[in-house]
């Protein structure tokens, strides 16, 4: 049957030192450099096996099935996760890939030798499980679950085991470390690492294990100088060399007695002994740049200088940092009034930027940037300054900022008389030009009301915009002129701030004028201040209200008044039944109350004057 292998994830086991049993764990003081490493080689292709005695697992150059393994850079087997081995910087880097048996028990074995009696070591391993969580296997696959354990080179006394319990599959692969610690026993030098497969085979239980290491473990050792610093990361070479006395500070968790080798280091990397420097305290010589201090301890002088029976301490670094150069401009900038404007100058990693507004001494106006935001136009001063020790450069670098004013425009409220046009203007000249009726042009022509706006922009490209609010005023609009005898009114069928006029010059708020002798005249309206008038020629006619036809002189006779000038001319006068009892189309016509040459009685009588396409129609009063 097809299994799903598992990639184990490596933790650090834990173990008491005169305890059997353990949870899994680190060292919890300071560690030794490694004495042993197993990170199963690099290169193309799979294998090669393990050397003989080290698994009771069969090897396979290829897909490893229940019960088999194989030594590959990848993964490409099952449904596993095809990974990348865990040793850093590998290239083609490999892993232990096991396919667990359907049969728990003993999968892998190594002797390590060279190992000094009565001391504490840190066993780890990374493992990952193989198989995603996503596979089809029945609840995600079966966990993988290892126990380590470390035996005497007798094999038959057990120093140390501990369980990784069940690691299941997980929707990436993950690796993870374990880690177990043990002591030897007096007269040993070697011990037996196994692991064991705690699950079944199936469908999972299939993991990869990668980069092995034993250290030794001792005491928590810190190094601290005068001032109870564990680093010094704030000198400058400017300042001169210095020199620091250091402790070791050991807990006595493993150790009960110390004996000590000091070292230094130019990269924290390649470590030297320090020639005759054992003790608790070493004071350092003349520091001029970046060092690094470390201490090796042993219970015992004669293994202070064995690296598989010694530990290390924590690292005291020193770091010293020379004048960095002056920071690299940006350039000068240039932004319109209105916009945030920004300096900015490049330094190297590990070097940022204080900002002043002087070449010497001046102002701080902002530190530990690379970049300097500011409204005002000038010239603004970056300053290196090194991010550790706060060296600064000899000089600083000038960035000018400049902040060019924006066109001075003013808003307009226009009035546009109806029927007519008007030229708005963008006022400034020589700039480019964009109203919102797209036109590019400084002045446009529009016969619209409504909301008219220009972006100006000047040789800077900075820009401004105007706004012209277009008000349309309407033409008064006649609606009829009534003549009251000698009176009129003018009515109109719109409203606004209107002026009346019968010459064309003289103008009056009241649409009312009185006492006119009839004719043909012509009303003149007009808004008050801004859009020309309108004209309406009209017929003013006079009509008696009453006549008196008894010879004496006075109002002897009906005789409409203003309509000498026409040609298309005729008046009809009714009596009370609508019966026609004049008509004539003579302007110079007038009646004296007869019909028939008989004398009507007094009453009321009613006429039509047309004049044109004029109809005008009343009554009168005949007297006796």
């Amino acid at each position: 049957m097809r299994k799903i292998p598992l990639v184990f994830s490596i933790l650090y086991f834990g173990l008491c030192a005169y305890h059997v049993e353990a949870q899994l764990g680190f060292c919890n003081g300071n560690s030794g450099d490694p004495i042993f490493t197993e990170t199963f080689g690099a290169g193309v292709g799979n294998g090669p096996a393990l050397p003989a005695g080290s698994t009771t697992y069969t090897y396979v150059n290829g897909q490893p099935f229940d019960g088999s393994y194989t030594i590959a850079s990848s993964t490409p087997y099952f449904d596993w996760f095809n990974i990348d081995d865990h040793t850093s910087g590998d290239s083609n880097g490999k892993a232990f890939i096991v396919n667990a048996s359907h049969t728990p028990g003993e999968f892998f074995r190594r002797t390590i030798d060279g190992l000094c009696e009565n001391t504490s070591y840190e066993f780890s391993s990374w493992l990952m499980n193989l198989l995603p969580s996503t596979s089809g296997c029945p609840n995600g696959g079966i966990p993988i679950n290892v126990k380590f354990q470390i035996w005497d080179d007798t094999d038959t006394n057990l120093l140390a085991s501990g369980d990784t319990g069940n690691i299941f599959g997980s929707t990436s692969p993950t690796w993870k470390q374990y880690g177990l610690v043990f002591q030897t026993q007096p007269t040993q030098t070697s011990v037996i690492l196994k692991m064991l497969n705690n699950g079944a085979g199936g469908c999972g239980n299939d993991l990869a294990i990668d980069d092995i290491v034993f250290k030794t473990c001792g005491d928590s050792i810190t190094l601290t100088d005068e001032q109870d610093n564990t680093m010094i990361r704030g000198l400058c070479q400017e300042d001169g060399p210095t020199s620091i006395v250091l402790d070791a500070n050991p807990d006595f968790s493993v150790y009960n007695t110390h004996f000590y080798q000091w070292q230094e280091s130019t990269d924290s990397v390649a470590w030297t002994d320090i020639v005759g420097e054992t003790n608790q305290t070493y004071t350092t010589p003349l520091i001029f740049g970046n060092t690094y201090y470390r201490v090796k301890v042993a219970e015992d002088a004669i293994n202070v200088s064995n690296s598989k029976c010694n530990t290390v301490s924590d690292v005291f670094s020193v770091v010293v940092e020379g004048k960095p150069v002056s920071p690299i401009s940006g350039g000068d900038v240039a932004f319109c009034e209105g916009e945030n404007g920004i300096v900015t100058a490049s330094v190297p990693d590990g070097i940022t930027i204080n900002w002043y507004d002087a070449p010497i001494g001046g102002n701080l106006l902002d530190a530990g940037t690379l970049s300097y935001q500011t409204p005002v136009s000038g010239t603004y001063y970056a300053e290196a300054v090194t991010k550790i020790a706060g060296c600064f450069s000899d000089t600083r670098t000038a960035i000018s900022i400049t902040y060019n004013a924006l066109p001075v425009l003013q808003d307009e409220a226009l009035v546009l008389c109806e029927g007519e046009s008007l030229t708005l203007s963008a006022d400034l000249s020589n700039m480019s030009y964009l109203w919102n009726t797209g036109e590019t042009t400084q002045e446009i022509s529009i016969d619209s009301p409504g909301t008219y706006t220009v972006k100006v922009t000047d040789g800077n490209s900075c820009s401004s915009t105007k706004t012209i609010e277009i008000k349309q005023i309407d033409k008064p609009v006649v609606e009829s002129i009534v003549s009251n005898h000698r009176d009129l009114t003018i009515f109109l069928e719109n409203s606004g701030n209107f002026e009346y006029s019968l010459n064309g010059f003289d103008y009056q708020d009241s649409p009312y004028f009185e006492n006119l002798q009839g004719g043909i005249y012509t009303a003149y309206i007009k808004e008050k201040t801004l859009c020309g008038a309108v004209s309406h020629p009209f017929v003013h006619l006079v009509i008696p209200k009453f006549f008196t036809p008894n010879g004496d002189g006075y109002n002897d006779s009906f005789k409409p008044e203003g309509i000498e000038g026409f040609n298309d001319f005729e008046i009809s006068i009714f009596d009370r039944t609508s019966k026609l009892i004049a008509q004539s189309t003579s302007t110079s016509y007038s009646w004296d109350g007869t019909f028939n040459n008989k004398p009507l009685p007094a009453s009321d009588y009613w006429y039509t004057v047309k004049i044109g396409e004029y109809l005008f129609k009343g009554h009168f009063a005949l007297k006796r």
